[in-house]
């Protein structure tokens, strides 16, 4: 037993191990219901930790990467997982759906491997368990930006505001749409339970899929309740069906998309459909601002465009800073020659206040985690989609420079940290 374990030791202390690849998972959604969104999100976070292995490692070490696209299949996350932990043992995951990423938390949480996910879902906010309305604890589990809840809380506030500035009198109606799935079910109570304190009358649920499609009975429901604003809990593709099918039968409504609910590539494929979409982003700046992390960031798009034209949309952005925060909690864990384990990385989470990683100034926002609480911001930004001509013809980036389409900033909503909205 002492030979063996001496023998490990020395392993670990030899020259080969300190230069050795650190595992790292990525499941990505590539090719199903939310690629649309899916495949930007997941360009971000390849192009970052290429470019990390390309410019500073970490620790002096590379990262053996490795990207799974499980087609937003729950099973396939999972088996992925069980196969990877059983071989590659990663340090930590990038992940993505909610489904597979609430699927998963006891195995990380026993496997003590942080899982940083393109789910914002409230219930992955709370690592100790004791929230009020908590189902488990998740300690292990982060994600960059609002959650879903504060998110949709955040539009609702504003919403509010907004019916009194354009002052109209009584009670604004406000309904949920979205499938009856986790993902855009995750915000549902939370948001109808503010839109009833605020004096919202909430509305009954309407229900679409996650896919593109006809979408004109909903539409059509939209206005008889006559609804005057209305959450879009799924991503872009089937939200434009929405918006375009809403547009033809008239129906006027303010829309609140979620974070995955609009971006550029949604606006070009919607057009005027999509002008006056008011949606969570969750970085400082959209693609080509000027600010002191744009070049950086410039940097890290080559790695999959070196022409250097390509336009990136708000959820590769995104992607680049959950990147870059998981990167610097290794380089936290790995610091004076510390190992790189699962438990060193999920504290390298806690190790900074405000943080924005070193060279991102102005692209991605401050976060703040703590052993007690996951909501890594209360901060959450509105923009408005604008849209002034025709879509059809262009790039997104020539619609962009043009004016056609741009992304105007609305406000800031900066929620209280109330305990009860923990893990809900």
């Amino acid at each position: 037993m002492f030979k063996k374990s001496l023998a490990a030791l020395l392993a670990l202390a030899s020259p080969a191990f300190a230069q050795a690849p650190i595992p790292v998972g990525h499941i990505a959604d590539y090719s199903g219901p939310t690629s649309d969104v899916g495949v930007p999100y997941g360009r971000g976070v390849q192009d970052a930790l290429a470019w990390v292995n390309a410019n500073r490692r970490v620790a002096g070490r590379p990262m053996n990467v490795m990207t799974q696209d499980y087609g937003y299949q729950a099973p396939r996350a999972i088996a992925q997982y069980q196969s990877w932990m059983g071989r590659e043992r990663p340090v930590a995951i990038q992940g993505w759906g909610t489904v597979d990423t609430e699927a998963l938390i006891t195995f990380n949480t026993r496997d003590r491997v942080p899982y940083i996910s393109g789910s914002y879902s409230a219930a992955l906010t709370d690592p100790t368990g004791r929230a009020p309305r908590a189902d488990k604890a998740a300690p292990f589990n982060f994600f960059y930006g609002p959650s879903y809840s504060d998110a949709l809380r955040a539009m609702l506030i504003w919403a509010r505001q907004d019916w009194t500035a354009r002052g109209q009198t009584g009670r604004p109606r406000y309904v949920h749409m979205g499938a009856n799935h986790p993902y855009p079910n995750s915000p549902k109570a939370a948001g109808e339970a503010l839109a009833a304190e605020l004096g919202f009358e909430v509305l009954p649920a309407i229900q679409f899929a996650l896919t593109p499609g006809d979408y004109t009975a909903q539409c059509l429901t939209l206005r008889n309740q006559q609804a005057n604003y209305a959450y879009l809990g799924n991503t872009a593709g089937s939200n434009i069906s929405v918006l375009r099918a809403c547009q033809t039968v008239g129906v006027q409504v303010q829309f609140l998309g979620n974070v995955w609910g609009m971006d550029e590539n949604a606006m070009k494929a919607a057009g005027a459909a999509a002008n006056g979409v008011v949606f969570p982003v969750r970085t400082s700046a959209v693609w080509g601002a000027d600010v002191p992390g744009m070049a950086n960031l410039r940097a890290i798009s080559r790695m999959s465009d070196q022409a250097g034209t390509a336009y990136r949309p708000v959820h590769y952005l995104a992607g680049v800073c959950a990147a870059m925060l998981m990167t610097e909690a290794m380089e936290t864990a790995g610091a004076n020659g510390g190992q790189i384990t699962g438990e060193r990385i999920r504290d390298g989470f806690y190790a900074r206040q405000n943080w924005v990683p070193a060279g991102f100034d102005g692209v991605c926002a401050p976060s703040n985690f703590t052993n007690q609480d996951h909501r890594g911001t209360l901060a959450v930004a509105l923009y408005r989609a604008v849209v002034t001509g025709d879509t059809t013809q262009g790039s997104v980036d020539d619609l962009m420079r043009a004016g056609t389409m741009r992304l105007d900033r609305v406000t800031t909503i900066t929620l209280d940290r109330r305990p009860d909205w923990l893990g809900w």
